[in-house]
């Protein structure tokens, strides 16, 4: 068997030259819906980017969180404000953080920011169901399988009662090679620290790992492993497949209402 390029496997941008126009499009069309459906700000720490867009429904019940991707090193919450219509449509709230980009912290630090940011939302007294795309499904996969009680005595151990990642990363050991890694700055030791596939796994909550159907093999290998070991140690795990769907593309379902994905995603909210 010949050794995985793993330069070709993960190079979203590279496989998919389209990218700009695709992310141009999100920006459009967040910027559109924020205008539309103006989000409420939130703070959960100093820094400029340390904001949240809640964007309110009007329902109770649990909060989805929508964490964007990047590879930790690009954009902010506010290209994925359109990533909300979907479940707003059905008046459920959604919260998109941004966070600090590598190389100026790491990604450790990114899901430390990301954990201040839950413990935040933690303070409107509602439940999360977290779900990101590409680093944000990585993000996702990390605050379902944080223990919260030993973060922060204050939370339920159920604070985060689901994940969905969508195109998510869970074993970072193949980044370390490749030009992604240059802003990273990972050794072995620290992407395997910064790995959910090697913490001990949330037994009792739920995870789906989605992935776009056009995309690599190592992001279809990444999605199932993560669903195999999981699954196997007593979480509620789901694989699925975003039909065509390349690594930009893939989360397109969640700006429509009539989606299998948002109605997934409100599934969760009421389990």
């Amino acid at each position: 068997m010949s050794e995985v390029d793993y330069e070709v496997e993960y190079n979203n941008r590279a496989r998919v030259p389209e990218n700009p126009a695709l992310m141009a499009g999100w920006a459009r069309d967040s910027a559109a819906y924020r205008e539309q459906h103006p989000p409420r700000g939130l703070t959960y720490g100093p820094g400029s980017r340390n904001v949240i867009d809640l964007f309110e429904g009007d329902r109770d019940g649990p909060l989805v969180v929508f964490i964007h991707g990047g590879y930790w090193q690009a954009l902010d919450g506010s290209s994925s404000s359109h990533c909300a219509r979907g479940l707003n449509g059905h008046g459920i709230s959604v919260a998109v953080p941004s966070y600090d980009l590598c190389p100026n912290v790491t990604v450790g630090d990114i899901i430390g920011e990301m954990r201040a940011a839950c413990r935040e939302l933690a303070r409107l007294g509602r439940s999360l169901v977290v779900s990101g795309h590409s680093a944000g499904g990585h993000l996702a996969a990390c605050m379902l399988a944080t223990d919260w009680p030993a973060y922060d005595a204050s939370l339920p151990k159920d604070l985060v009662r689901a994940a969905y990642a969508i195109s998510g990363l869970f074993e970072l050991e193949p980044l370390v090679g490749t030009s992604i890694n240059k802003a990273l700055g990972f050794d072995r030791a620290a992407a395997r620290a910064a790995s959910p596939l090697s913490w001990t796994p949330p037994a009792g909550a739920t995870l789906d790992a989605v992935v776009g159907g056009a995309e690599s093999a190592e992001y279809h290998r990444q999605s199932r492993t993560i669903v195999d070991v999981w699954g196997k140690a007593g979480v509620a795990t789901r694989f699925g497949v975003v039909p065509d769907a390349n690594h930009f593309t893939a989360i397109a379902p969640l700006a429509d209402p009539g989606s299998a994905m948002v109605a997934r995603l409100k599934q969760l909210t009421q389990t």
